[in-house]
Parts: structure tokens; C-alpha cells; sequence
């Protein structure tokens, strides 16, 4: 890759992760190379020939060591080292996934607006599905995406596409490479723990690809996600900013308390315990007016509402398997694609 001359460096180095992404991949470091950054392609296992086709599309290529455990936060520590090792004058680092297309005019305006601000630490911008058209699932990604610009204090609207100032990262010690899910959210809670402030601009960042067609694969992620929430609340749930123990507390009862104690007490109350089935119903409500007033249509705030609802079972069954893994002190990645 050709990079601009001293005289007109840019503050910002990319870092791409990835595992069997194909033809997106090849899509993502094409879209790179139209903003010529230095660009490190992270590898966790690809057996699709992604590092031989991405070498001619980037600075370099590093294939992770399958000897300890694969992670997207263990992906973007050592991309970072990397990329901090070959041009140690960059200011920022931009993260993003290979099955993700950079859109042109991020770069700049999350550059300008961490040089802007001290306080500033990290930048998203809006993330949109590229085929939401396509599934159902996508559709449910293209509806999560969705959020409005300005400061983040919920960072769980965080995702793992972000540009954040290398100083700060490097004093925080990167990410968390045992945090397998939501460690992207993690990172932006010791931010806010360091007195230090997130954003959202309002500039189009990155185009997604989610390409999830089975319901299977959906559960998986679902269930991903609750072991995020189990695992953020642990490290962080008593915390100034008491990060997920709110969601901690909703999915121990919506997800595993409330549907255990109907199913012990079927039987005995001579199935008087499903109605408090009819709580669900509540809930759904609850739901479907907030999506409302976010601005969804009715159709897709109440796809929004029934799939959530059913998200409850799998993030109760992700926080039972995040304290599993506590337990034994081993965790891997959850992979749903």
C-alpha cells in the first residue's frame, strides 16, 4: 500500500480483524485503500485463504498463534502493537471488521474530532446493515444500529468499529482478552471510568454486513450477548458506573428466573403459575412504545419486541454459561458464524 509522505501523514492507523471473511474481507481492504492509512489485517484462523489474498492490500498481515485462545480483543491488541511497532508517530487507531466497509468520509471526521477535543476518547459514528433486506436477523442488526449522535454514557451502544487516541488505549492497557464478548463496551467503561468521554458523530462510519440467515445463528449470538452481560457486570457492576447491573438483574429474572419458577411450579399450582406468563405480555409492551419512540415504524418495532422477548431465554442462558465459565476460569469465544 502506498501512504501519503511525511508532509501529509495522517493521525490514524487502521487495524482489521478477521476469520474466513472471503470476498467481504477483500470488499473491506479495497474500500481501505481508496484513504490510504497503514493498515494491519489481524488473522484469528483463517482457512479460506484470507492472508494470502490480503498481503498485496495492506502493511501487513498477522496471523494469530491458534496456541492460546482466539478473541477480537486479543485480534486488536496485537494488531495495535503492530501497527504501533511500524509507525510509532500515529495518534489514533481506527478498528474495524473484515466484514465491514469503511465509509469515505469517517476517517477525517473522527481524526479532526479526537485532535479537537482532550477529553475525547474514543469516536463512533452510524453503522448501517448493508442488506437488512436479506433476513430477518439482518433486519434485527439494521434496528440494534440504530442510534442517536452525541455522547455515549450507556456503552453498551459501543461496538468493536471505533477510532480511539493510542495514548489512551495504551494506558489502559488495551482490551481485555478473557472478556470474549462486549469487550469492545468494557473498554469504553474504563474510559468513563478515567474521567475521559465517548461520542457518537454524526457522520456515516462503516456499512456491516451481519450475513446471519438462521435462527440458530441468531440464539448463538443472543446468547453471546448474555455472557457479555454477565462478564461486564462482574467486572464492573459495582462500580461508579454500575455498568449492566441493571441488565444483569433483567436477565436473571426474564431469562432465567421467572420461566424457571413456572415451569417448577406447573405441576403443583395445577398450572396456575403460566399466568404469570402474561408478565412477558408487560414487557412487550414496554418494549414495543420505547422502539416506538425511538421513531421505528409499528411493523419493525414489533418485530423488535417479539425477538427481544425471545432474546431473554438466550442471554439467561449466555449469564448461567458466563458463570460456568467463571467457575473454571476458562473462556472462548462464542462463535455464531
Amino acid at each position: 500500500m502506498t501512504l501519503p509522505d511525511a508532509a501529509t501523514a495522517m493521525a490514524a492507523g487502521v487495524v482489521v480483524i478477521g476469520r474466513n471473511e472471503g470476498e467481504r474481507l477483500m470488499a473491506c481492504l479495497q474500500a481501505l485503500r481508496a484513504q490510504p492509512r497503514p493498515v494491519i489485517y489481524v488473522d484469528s484462523g483463517s482457512s479460506d485463504g484470507s492472508l494470502e489474498r490480503a498481503r498485496p492490500l495492506c502493511d501487513a498481515v498477522l496471523p494469530l498463534d491458534p496456541a492460546q485462545p482466539f478473541s477480537a480483543a486479543r485480534a486488536r491488541n496485537e494488531g495495535t502493537a503492530l501497527l504501533r511497532q511500524r509507525h510509532p508517530d500515529l495518534r489514533q487507531v481506527q478498528f474495524i471488521d473484515g466484514d465491514c466497509l469503511m465509509q469515505p468520509t469517517w476517517l477525517n471526521a473522527a481524526e479532526a474530532a479526537l485532535d479537537a477535543d482532550p477529553k475525547l476518547a474514543i469516536v463512533i459514528g452510524h453503522l448501517q446493515e448493508m442488506k437488512p433486506e436479506a433476513s430477518v436477523y439482518n433486519r434485527l442488526c439494521a434496528l440494534e444500529w440504530q442510534s442517536p449522535a452525541g455522547l455515549i454514557e450507556n456503552f453498551g451502544a459501543l461496538g468493536g468499529i471505533m477510532m480511539v487516541k493510542l495514548a489512551v488505549f495504551e494506558q489502559l492497557g488495551g482490551f481485555r482478552p478473557e472478556v470474549i464478548a462486549g469487550e469492545d463496551s468494557e473498554f469504553g467503561v474504563r474510559v468513563g471510568e478515567a474521567g475521559l468521554q465517548v461520542r457518537k458523530l454524526d457522520v456515516a462510519m462503516a456499512r456491516h454486513d451481519a450475513d446471519i440467515h438462521r435462527f440458530s445463528q441468531w440464539w448463538t449470538r443472543s446468547v453471546r450477548a448474555g455472557h457479555a452481560i454477565g462478564q461486564r457486570a462482574f467486572l464492573h457492576g459495582d462500580g461508579p458506573l454500575r455498568d449492566c447491573a441493571r441488565e444483569r438483574r433483567s436477565t436473571w429474572v426474564w431469562g432465567v428466573g421467572l420461566p424457571l419458577f413456572v415451569l417448577l411450579t406447573a405441576w403443583p399450582t395445577y398450572g396456575l403459575s403460566l399466568l404469570l406468563l402474561g408478565g412477558y405480555g408487560l414487557l412487550g409492551w414496554r418494549i414495543f412504545r420505547f422502539r416506538r419512540g425511538r421513531g421505528d415504524s409499528a411493523a419493525d418495532a414489533w418485530l423488535y419486541t417479539r425477538f427481544n422477548l425471545l432474546a431473554k431465554l438466550a442471554n439467561g442462558r449466555g449469564l448461567l454459561r458466563f458463570q460456568w465459565n467463571r467457575l473454571r476460569g476458562r473462556f472462548r469465544i462464542i462463535e455464531y458464524k
